[in-house]
């Protein structure tokens, strides 16, 4: 596995802090940028593999504060 498939699964799980950790080590990047890749790709998540997801899209930020 690929670190972008293991950053889809971490983002599909919603294991947001490994997700973008797993991006920062992937790109060699700040958090800043991470977090933007992050929100792209979950984004493209959404779109294309939207039922793998566990929770709902408008509980999936939940107790999330950036």
């Amino acid at each position: 596995m690929d670190a972008w498939e293991t950053i889809d699964e971490h983002i599909v799980q919603q294991r947001i802090i490994l997700a973008v950790r797993a991006i920062r080590e992937a790109e060699r990047c700040g958090i800043p940028q991470a977090l933007d890749l992050y929100h792209e790709r979950y984004a493209h998540l959404r779109r294309t593999r939207a039922n793998d997801f566990t929770v709902p899209e408008e509980r999936y930020w939940d107790g999330v504060y950036t």
